[in-house]
């Protein structure tokens, strides 16, 4: 199942604020910052498990209370930097439940370790030339 499939939206806060940046007058006056508050620990939509890794993962991200912080001031409109900061916290949580695959350990082969040695040996007898 797809992360855009849950109904992530139902546990979304929002919280706007002035944001910098470009803009003039208009940034002084109009609330365009979002900011997306979202509580890992408290979720009905993810599994235990899911929760688990979203903490390991994004332990520097997440606050004493479990919540997911995100913001968004790049637009000059606030349904803008709503849809962007939506779309970041997909990609967030998408990359931090992804399951890594195992290394698979490889060896290497005996004629690279023949060369590497064969290699070392020259430049140690040519340095060993240089000493008095």
């Amino acid at each position: 199942m797809r992360l855009q499939d849950r109904n992530f939206e139902s546990e979304f806060t929002f919280r706007t604020s002035r944001s910098g940046g470009k803009g003039g007058q208009h940034v002084n006056k109009t609330e365009t910052k979002v900011e997306l508050i979202f509580n890992v620990v408290g979720s009905a939509i993810l599994s235990d498990e899911e929760k688990e890794r979203l903490k390991l993962k994004l332990a520097t991200q997440l606050n004493s209370e479990g919540e997911l912080r995100l913001y968004s001031a790049e637009s000059r409109s606030q349904l803008g930097n709503k849809e962007n900061v939506i779309a970041k916290f997909y990609e967030v949580v998408a990359k931090a439940l992804k399951k890594e695959k195992k290394r698979v350990a490889t060896k290497i082969p005996k004629a690279v370790k023949a060369r590497i040695k064969e290699k070392k040996a020259k430049l140690s007898e040519k340095k060993g030339g240089r000493r008095l």
